[in-house]
This record gives C-alpha cells, structure tokens and sequence, in this order.
C-alpha cells in the first residue's frame, strides 16, 4: 500500500461518521419504498439534497478548521445565547425524531436475524449505547472504527447486489432529470430530503473536525474526506432505489415490512436475502444510533452553554436522553413500522430551519470568518438548499395543520 493511501486512510473519519449518522434505517426504508412505488423518478431529490448537504458541510468544516471555539460558542456571542439555545433545541429535537427510527429499524433487523420479539432490543442496545457514552476511553477514536466498519459494510452489500439487479440505464438517465413528479410522493419526497440533507450532523462536522486536531493546512484534506462522506451517502440512498426499482417495482410490491425491502436482494443472496438485508439495516441503525445521540445531546448542551464535550457532564446526560426517549416510544410503538420510518425522516424537517440560517449568517459574518466566508457560489447553492429545506417545511407544516383540522 502506497504511502499516499494509507494516509488518506488514516486521515478519514469525520465523513465516515457523517455518513453513517445520516444513513439510518429511515433512509434505506424511504430509498426502498420509493423505489418500489415511483420506480427511478426521483432519483433527482438525492442530487439536490446531496449538493446541499455537501455545501453545509464544507462550510462547517471551513469554521472548523479556522477556529478553536465551537460554532455554537461563537454563535451565541454574535447573535446571543437564545439563538445558540434554539439552533441547540432543534438539534436535539431532530436527533429525538431520528432516534425513534433508528430503534424501530434495530428491532426490526434483530428480530429477522435472531426471531426474538422487536420490543426486546431496543432495551438491550440502548443501555449498551449509554455504557460506550459513559465508559469508553476517548470516544471519537471508538466512533470513528466502528462507524468505517458498518458503512463499508451497507456500501458492498448494496454494490454487489446492484450487479445482479440490472436496473433499466434509460430509466436510470432520466430519473436523474427533475421533469417529472408523481403523484402522492410528497411524503416520501420529504422523507428522502429529511434524511440526505441532515442539517445538524453538518452543524456537528465542525466538532468532529476540531476533535480531529486539524487547522487551516489540513482544510483541502478534510474537504474531501467530507466531500466522499456525502457521496457515500447519496451513493447508498441511489443503489437502494435503484435495486428497488429494478427489483420491486416491476412485481408491483409495495414496501410494507422488512421482508418486503429484503426481496430486492435477493438476485445476489437467494433465501439468504433477508438475513443480508436485516444485517445492513442494524448496520445503518446502530451506527446512527450511537453518533445521532451524542450529536443532539452534544449540541443540546453547548447551546445553552453547559459544555460541549463528552468528557462533560451535561453533553452525556442529553444525550443519553435522546437515546432513552428514542428507546421508549419504540417499545410501545404499536403500527405500520416502514410508514413510521418514513413519516420520522420527514418530520424531522421542523426542526431543522434554525440550524441552517444559524450557519448560513455565521459563514457570512466577516468579523467571525475573514477571507474565509462564503463567496457568491457558495451562497447561491447555500442560499438554494436552504430554500429547499423551507419548502419541505412549508408543505410539512400545510399538511399537518389539514391533518388536524380534520380530527
């Protein structure tokens, strides 16, 4: 191995970590179901969501890389400590919805492979998430190795089976194109934004980049380890629609329990498909389960200024919340679990609108940022993908207030 690769490898971990928090069960669910129903046309949302990911990201890593205070330190002491409150509030709000769906698609996964009923492992592996919190030594280091294995893990599972799928290449082509949007998706639109464009994991990149030790020398390398997180992702979400599409679709299947998402993989593994599938899907959970607290409970309290570490008392204790708030509404969730998977990623889009002005007004800040604020390419993608966000709210929120005005 080249020195060159090895130190790339040696150099990765916050990609890694934003890719596995964001790809959770909620994303492979709303991949597979919307391949299933809509076949390849809205292979399209993944872009846009992906380039606006991408670019919050960037612009975390940037404020990373250039600062020793956390961004939500410096927030509060340029627009207050109510605006660093709220932006760490709908964190923690985001990561509580997230939550919820990352222990239904544990329990759903470990019930496949073991037969043991899904109310139980929510109650084993949440406590099992919470020692790891509280007793392992220099946590990043233990994050960081366990996130690369289970991502690579979902990445050449899918990869290989999409061989054997034979998706439709025109089908495919056109499905990248935004000409066309089918009828009663909004949801499952949301869903697929909600959950490729997560605003507080990007928020949270800034973290994981000072945890790292990097400074401004290390700002090319970092942006490309974030840069192959993204596409890990976007990557992940178009295999699983693709599969889906060539695999479900054309059977008129429609996406309604774990078995039902397994039959796209069957073309490689046979009757062994669900047990592969499932293993993927505790994959995506676990791994998002463990990061996705830490990152909402972390905010939490660095918003409010009560410490941004986990070696502090207030970032364990917030997210050990999160984790047993996700833990107990799944074990007495009683329901359709792949319409709650999709429904969780979609409403996570309330949340998150403060997140993205709280960066978007930091990055601008010349005093905070210098020459190193955003240019007018950056805020023209920046500024878009925020509009696309507002959007999914404004729906999510006309939706909601139809919802209850007919009850």
């Amino acid at each position: 191995m080249s020195q060159r690769l090895k130190g790339i490898i040696k150099s990765a971990g916050p990609g890694f970590i934003i890719a596995s928090v964001v790809l959770g069960p909620g994303s492979i669910t709303t991949a597979s179901k919307i391949g299933a129903e809509h076949g390849y046309q809205l292979l399209w949302v993944i872009v846009f969501a992906a380039i606006g990911m991408a670019m919050y990201t960037t612009m975390s890593t940037r404020y990373g890389v250039s600062h020793e205070k956390s961004i939500l330190q410096t927030t509060a002491e340029t627009y207050g400590r109510w605006f660093a409150g709220l932006i760490g509030i709908s964190a923690f709000l985001t990561a509580t919805s997230f939550q919820f769906g990352n222990n239904l698609g544990v329990a759903t996964a470990m019930q496949t492979i073991t037969g043991i009923n899904e109310t139980v492992w929510p109650l084993i592996l949440t406590p099992t998430a919470i020692v790891l919190i509280f007793f392992a030594k220099n946590l990043y280091k233990v994050i960081e190795k366990i996130m690369m294995v289970l991502v690579m893990t979902m990445i050449v599972a899918f990869f290989l089976n999409l061989i054997f799928a034979k998706p439709d290449i025109v089908a495919t082509a056109k499905g990248f194109l935004p000409i066309s949007l089918p009828r009663n998706a909004f949801n499952e639109m949301a869903a697929l934004v909600g959950t490729t464009f997560v605003l507080h994991v990007c928020l949270y990149h800034s973290y994981l980049v000072q945890n790292k030790g990097w400074g401004l020398d290390d700002y090319k390398q970092q942006k490309r380890d974030s840069i192959s997180g993204i596409i890990m992702l976007g990557g992940i979400s178009m295999l699983v629609i693709l599969t889906s599409a060539a695999a479900l679709n054309p059977k008129g299947i429609m996406v309604s329990s774990a078995a039902d998402m397994a039959i796209q993989l069957e073309a490689l593994f046979g009757s062994f498909a669900k047990y592969v599938f499932s293993i993927g899907l505790f994959a995506a959970a676990f791994s998002s389960l463990l990061v996705n607290a830490v990152i909402g409970g972390g905010l939490l309290s660095d918003g409010l200024g009560l410490g941004r570490t986990m070696d502090e008392k207030y970032p364990k204790i917030f997210s050990i919340i999160v984790l047993l708030i996700g833990m107990i509404i799944a074990v007495f969730f009683r329901g359709d679990i792949v319409y709650a998977l999709v429904l969780a990623q979609a409403s996570s889009l309330f949340a998150v609108p403060a997140i993205g002005i709280g960066l978007f007004l930091l990055l601008n800040n010349k005093k905070v940022m210098g020459d190193l604020r955003n240019n007018l390419i950056q805020n023209i993608v920046a500024g878009l993908g925020l509009i696309l966000i507002l959007v999914m709210v404004y729906y999510m929120y006309h939706r909601l207030i139809m919802f209850i005005g007919k009850l």
